[in-house]
């Protein structure tokens, strides 16, 4: 183990004894929490046929691009098994002796999973999605894995995961606004409490980081700095249709939303600003020589990104995805 290694995992083991505490703070137990069922036709009910009719008929108001965001968010949030196999082996997580950090881990995985199963169930139900090709790629997605450049270091997967909570918030959260506009409003409610889950996890994972900030400030820093060189990718950059390459349907994803406004590049730099803010940045102190340059960095990177963002021009309509039925 190399001497950084050493210091994270012995801030892990210092910030372990208070996640007890986070937990009670930021996550919330399986029979006060709402779940898929909730928010879906009621099976029990003599009204089940007319609500799934009803979710039918509302479902052919919304454009492709929606569908294709929407399916693409699904697919997201259902390779959570890819995404919690990794996070187990963050350094500082003990899944054998069940410390604090694996327990966070797998009641926060649980917590997400109930995203992905509510989702894919209403995309079933609505008649216009070609399930089979969805599961391919969700299939696909999880064998594939993913390459998000964190490595076992638990100071880069909590810039990750802070980042990340964050995008996901802003996205489900402007797919509920464009659903109730067309009037589903069961979709609008469904995904607007998925996003206050998403912002529940973002809060606690840039919690964890400015506990870190304060016992290891410049490695924490430079952390930081590691993870906006690299750019933060989105954990499912890997996805791909089926008898197409890797990472192909992302692209195609990410036109959707950014011509919808549900995610653009102009959130990305927004959310590095926010981070910074939460983070204090330009207050830390105690950093050695490389961090301070890692901190000019990190100041001057949004002010540039803006400029770059400017310039990217989103085709106006993508090559269809299998994914969704023609009208």
């Amino acid at each position: 183990m190399t001497k950084r290694e050493n210091v994270r995992l012995e801030v892990m083991n210092f910030i372990d004894k208070d996640v007890d505490d986070y937990m009670e703070k930021f996550l919330i137990s399986p029979e006060k929490i709402w779940q898929p069922t909730d928010f879906l036709p009621d099976s029990n009910s003599d009204k089940f046929f007319d609500q799934i009719t009803e979710l039918r008929e509302l479902s052919k108001e919304l454009p492709y691009d929606f569908w294709i965001t929407l399916i693409g968010d699904t697919i997201t949030e259902e390779a959570l098994p890819s995404y919690e196999s990794w996070i187990m082996e963050i350094e500082g997580v003990d899944n054998e002796n069940r410390n604090g950090w694996s327990k966070w881990f797998r009641a926060w995985s649980a917590e997400e999973n109930r995203h992905g199963d509510v989702l894919n169930k209403f995309l079933y139900l609505s008649g216009r999605i070609n399930m089979r090709e969805v599961e391919i790629s969700t299939h696909y997605l999880i064998a594939d894995g993913f390459d998000i450049g964190t490595s076992h270091d638990p100071y880069k997967n909590f810039v990750y995961t802070s980042f990340q909570e964050l995008a996901t918030y802003i996205s489900h959260n402007r797919v509920s606004e464009i659903a109730k506009k067309y009037g589903a409003k069961g979709l609008a409610r469904m995904c607007k409490i998925i996003a206050g889950d998403e912002m529940r996890h973002h809060l606690a994972y840039v919690e964890f980081v400015k506990r870190i900030f304060e016992v290891d400030p410049s490695e924490m820093m430079l952390a930081f700095q590691h993870m906006l060189k690299l750019k933060i990718v989105m954990p499912a950059h890997f996805l791909r249709e089926s008898g197409e390459p890797i990472g192909r349907a992302f692209e195609i994803f990410s036109d959707s939303a950014q011509r919808l406004g549900v995610y653009t590049s102009l959130d990305y730099v927004d959310i590095i600003r926010k981070l910074i803010n939460l983070w204090n940045i330009d207050k830390i102190v105690n950093l050695n020589e490389e961090a301070e340059k890692a901190r000019d960095y990190i100041m001057k990177l949004p002010d540039r990104l803006d400029r770059i963002a400017e310039r990217i021009i989103i085709p106006a309509e993508s090559p269809r995805l299998k994914w969704v039925y023609p009208a």
